[in-house]
């Protein structure tokens, strides 16, 4: 054959892999609809353990590396899945006949949230003078909404949760806020005016399709019903909920994104400051350093202001980056005090760490 019968070949194979991948997206919304029937959870861990095993099994009588089966039926099964859980969420959703408020609606998380009410059959409006068609000014709406959504940057969030307070709305309030204590006032604000509200933090970007092994954090401000409601949102999903108070929130994310972001900043900044090296690292790969190259490039695209934000407004912020100083310092000192014992001491104890924290999350699946 030749290149270019050889290429037309090649062509007729992907059209045929599209339409079985239909084909399995049409099965898997198929028994989404099975499993919400018998009330089957959606995500089944042995199945999908069976799948790629049997797939890494079937591959290698085929020919095929099975690290390359693994990774296309796992890609798969992550699409399959959510499938399944947009359904869930349409077929679950209790906003039928209810409305919602989204202040900061034209955000990035703002959008995702209106747009995950939507899916439950919320009447959503949206407040943003960035958005097209929405209501410019928030507090020209009557506030008679099920739901009151603030995701505004967390400089206005406190001020907003105040005014908000004033007008004691009848529905449940809550904030998307990546820190809690800067929004302390606010919301000790609605709390003493009797308003429903809680407080939330999605553990995710806006860019999240399936939330199976996300995390949502709800904090608890002392009403019940409030706490609940905001909670049943999320129950057609696969999102592991967590449930805290304020303050132990924010001392958590000091290490969960305070340090997590230091970290990468720390790392492209020594890499932007390299000099002449910088433009040669470009012609080197590593596992290690492509995988941390990738992180840290997603935190360079983010937000300067709402990174700075979630540094400085931290209370416990000074905890976390003390300890990276320290942790440093003491890779430092060990390479360069030439102390073996200590340098393996370290990785050693991180070692034992991150399986601790493997074993506990394998005993939670």
């Amino acid at each position: 054959m030749t290149l270019d019968e050889l290429r037309r070949q090649l062509d007729r194979l992907d059209r045929q892999l599209l339409e079985i991948i239909a084909e399995r997206q049409s099965t898997s919304r198929e028994i989404a609809r099975v499993k919400r029937s018998t009330g089957y959870p959606t995500r089944d861990y042995r199945r999908e353990r069976e799948v790629i095993v049997g797939a890494r099994q079937e591959a290698e009588t085929l020919g095929v590396p099975p690290d390359t089966a693994e990774a296309v039926m796992r890609l798969l099964i992550r699409s399959s899945l959510t499938t399944q859980e947009r359904a869930s969420v349409a077929a679950h959703g209790s906003g039928s006949g209810r409305r919602a408020l989204v202040i900061g609606g034209a955000g990035k998380m703002g959008g995702w949230f209106a747009q995950f009410l939507t899916s439950q059959g919320f009447d959503v409006q949206i407040a943003d003078p960035a958005a097209p068609g929405a209501l410019a000014d928030w507090r020209d709406s009557d506030l008679s909404h099920d739901f009151i959504v603030v995701a505004a940057p967390l400089g206005a969030t406190n001020q907003i949760l105040r005014q908000l307070a004033e007008r004691r709305p009848g529905g449940v309030v809550f904030d998307l806020g990546s820190l809690k204590t800067p929004l302390r006032g606010g919301l000790e604000a609605l709390r003493a005016a009797g308003v429903a509200v809680t407080s939330l933090h999605p553990m995710f970007g806006p860019d999240t399709e399936l939330l199976s092994g996300r995390h949502v954090i709800f904090i608890d401000l002392g009403h019940a019903e409030a706490l609940s409601r905001a909670r049943s949102l999320f129950a057609p999903t696969m999102a592991e909920q967590a449930v805290m108070q304020l303050e132990e929130h924010d001392r958590l994310i000091a290490y969960v994104l305070g340090l997590s972001h230091a970290l990468n900043i720390a790392f492209f900044t020594a890499l932007a400051e390299s000099g002449a090296a910088a433009p040669r690292l470009l012609e080197l790969s590593s596992t290690t350093f492509d995988a941390q190259f990738d992180i840290a490039a997603k935190v360079a695209e983010e937000s300067p202001e709402l990174y700075y934000e979630i540094q400085r407004l931290n209370e416990f912020g000074g905890e976390s980056l003390d300890a990276l100083a320290r942790a440093v310092q003491a890779v430092r000192g060990a390479v360069l005090g030439s102390d073996r014992a200590r340098f393996v001491a370290l990785m050693r104890a991180g070692y034992e760490y991150v399986q601790g924290r493997r074993e506990t999350a394998a005993r939670r699946a």
